[in-house]
């Protein structure tokens, strides 16, 4: 009797082995036939039974399970996720084959985030740079391209989470760029060192040369520190600014950014005090002069403000909005002389007084007016916002004929 109990029992071991290796093949044929739902039917079936399987089984599983999940890229980002993590899980075998079923994956990630990129779809290419990240964790640059794209649609919390994690890795985006000139087009391009080389040397490109390219670090401190301002953690915000600047104390868009935040936080002394600083490092930096200009606008200190717009002009005669405040300095004193006018009596002492500040507005809207007019001589594309001020001044000063001119160019350029 105990004789035929441990036959029984040695068949029924092997018909669970059976049952085992016949679900897993299952899943292997219709893998093959890329049959997936079958494929992961076969496998539950076979998980069932997995308590029971050895090393080399459970491996084979795993790997099968993986490829099912997976499903030559038809899977969806959690389906990748999990085909990942049954990957990991196998032991001993395989090996060459998961490596190149992860760079394929690896590859389809990357694709497919790029197309949701081209399409506006930032929440989706977000997600797929980060997988593409996991698969392959040397290739950074793609949670560097995970958290930007989580920028542009406003998951500040998740982009918050990735830039954190580059700053903790250390991460520039530092690279050696290759470049070349394609003789028939005309037009630089960025190569790989062997393909540039090898361009050269066919006669179809020039003047080959390599650059090392910036750090993305400033911007990842910058976005580190501008999500903690809208989360209402300034404190946090400085922290990453300052520790930045302490590393790249002569960055200048570093004392920018902190600048900013400054602004963000409504201290404008502090705001101009760094540009100021910057304006040390880059003297014939216009926008940093056209900030200072703004600030002491706002202070009330016009005379600096005008030497400020003045500057940005003789840098850069197409800044719009500085000729527009440095026209806005001399109607705002026009309009302080009006006031004085309107304080006058009826006397003819007054008389003379009203007629002599009359004299002196219109001198000074026409300043105002003079300023636009040498910046449209140099600057024939400009837009609308000019003409609009300029027929304001000019029906200030009662030449209706100018300001309809203003308006039939104004007219002209919105299409009326």
């Amino acid at each position: 009797m105990k004789k035929q109990l441990i036959i029984a029992l040695a068949f029924s071991i092997s018909a669970f082995t059976f049952a085992q290796k016949k679900e897993l093949k299952l899943a292997e044929k219709a893998i093959k036939s890329n049959n997936f739902a079958e494929a992961k039917a076969a496998i539950t079936q076979a998980e069932g039974l997995l308590s029971g399987m050895d090393d080399k089984l459970k491996a084979k599983l795993y790997f099968l399970k993986g490829q099912a999940l997976y499903a030559n890229g038809k899977g969806s980002i959690n389906d990748i996720s999990a085909a990942l993590e049954n990957l990991e899980k196998v032991e001993g075998a395989y090996g060459s084959e998961i490596k190149e079923m992860k760079q394929t994956i690896s590859n389809n990630l990357i694709t497919t985030g790029n197309k949701a990129y081209e399409g506006q779809d930032y929440s989706k290419a977000s997600k797929y740079f980060e997988k593409a990240y996991r698969v392959k964790t040397q290739d950074t640059m793609f949670l560097y391209y995970a958290a930007a794209t989580a920028v542009n649609e406003q998951e500040y919390d998740r982009a918050l989470s990735l830039y954190e994690e580059l700053k903790d890795l250390g991460y520039t985006g530092v690279s050696k760029e290759y470049f070349a000139t394609n003789k028939e087009t005309g037009e630089e391009e960025i190569l790989t060192k062997e393909t540039r080389d090898l361009y050269v040397k066919t006669g179809t490109y020039i003047k080959p040369g390599e650059r090392t390219t910036e750090s993305k670090k400033p911007e990842i401190v910058k976005n580190i520190a501008l999500i903690y301002i809208s989360n209402g953690d300034n404190e946090k915000a400085l922290t990453a600014i300052k520790d930045a600047r302490a590393e790249n104390p002569d960055n200048v868009d570093l004392i920018i950014n902190e600048a900013n935040i400054y602004l963000q936080l409504k201290d404008e002394d502090k705001f101009k005090d760094l540009i100021e600083q910057a304006l040390v490092k880059q003297p014939d930096n216009a926008s940093l002069h056209y900030n200072v200009g703004v600030v002491n606008m706002n202070k009330g200190d016009s005379e600096a403000a005008k030497k400020s717009f003045e500057k940005v002009l003789s840098l850069e005669p197409s800044y719009s909005d500085a000729a527009l405040n440095l026209s806005n300095y001399y109607i705002e004193k026009g309009n302080v002389v009006i006031e004085a006018m309107g304080k006058l009596g009826m006397s003819k002492a007054d008389d003379a007084k009203y007629e002599k500040f009359k004299v002196e507005k219109n001198q000074l809207f026409q300043n105002g007016a003079d300023i636009l007019l040498d910046f449209i001589s140099k600057n024939p594309d400009t837009k609308s916002d000019i003409y609009t001020q300029l027929k304001n001044i000019y029906l200030a000063l009662g030449e209706t004929a100018k300001a309809n001119e203003m308006s039939n160019k104004i007219a002209a350029m919105s299409g009326q």
